[in-house]
């Protein structure tokens, strides 16, 4: 083992890749398995290889993604609006997963960025544990702050699954959160256009 610094700057130990299979390989014994029965002896190896993917994020700077914008639109100034991102992430508290959408909105300054961007700036954020208050924030204040944009806004609305399967198992119900920068904080005429425009 080792330790590196993550984004905040603060020391983590890394763990390799057989320590993370030894950990899975207790677990199995916790819950009342047999790790060396057929069905589960490559489990261990597969839910690391899989948790690799799903936290992923942790690999990846959001802003280098933001970081090649373009110029050339002939002085568009109106909101650019992104729905039905898809959102697959894990709560922090139980290391379920929490599956929704977002749905992203900025107002460009001077310059714009690909379209595709917006969808991996939450695809990043949305493959760290998280709460949804958090994700919803930092999607939103990487945006505002990489493309120096006139306002931004992001919406989430999403299922927990740790609420749904275990705990109060309200499995109808949903939760929806929102942040807005600039203009959309300051100005109720952006933010209810971009609230129609989600609910179309």
């Amino acid at each position: 083992m080792k330790l590196v610094k993550n984004e905040n700057q603060k020391n983590v130990e890394t763990v390799s890749d057989k320590e993370a299979e030894e950990a899975f390989i207790k677990i199995l014994r916790w819950i009342g398995e047999d790790p060396m029965r057929e069905g589960l002896l490559e489990t261990p190896r597969r839910v690391t290889k899989a948790f690799k993917e799903y936290f992923k994020g942790y690999s990846e700077d959001p802003k280098d993604i933001l970081s090649k914008t373009f110029g050339d639109v002939d002085g568009y100034d109106d909101m650019v609006v992104q729905k039905n991102i898809s959102v697959q992430s894990h709560c922090e508290h139980h290391m379920a997963p929490i599956i929704g959408v977002a749905h992203v909105a900025y107002i460009p300054k001077e310059r714009v960025v690909g379209l595709s961007k917006l969808a991996r700036v939450v695809e990043v954020f949305s493959k760290r544990l998280q709460t949804q208050e958090r994700l919803t924030m930092q999607i939103a204040k990487t945006i505002m702050e990489s493309l120096d944009a006139k306002g931004v806004a992001v919406s989430i609305d999403s299922t927990h699954q740790c609420m749904t399967m275990r705990g109060i198992k309200k499995e109808q119900a949903t939760t929806v959160t929102n942040y807005y920068l600039g203009k959309f904080k300051d100005d109720l005429s952006y933010q209810n256009r971009y609230l129609r425009f989600i609910a179309k």
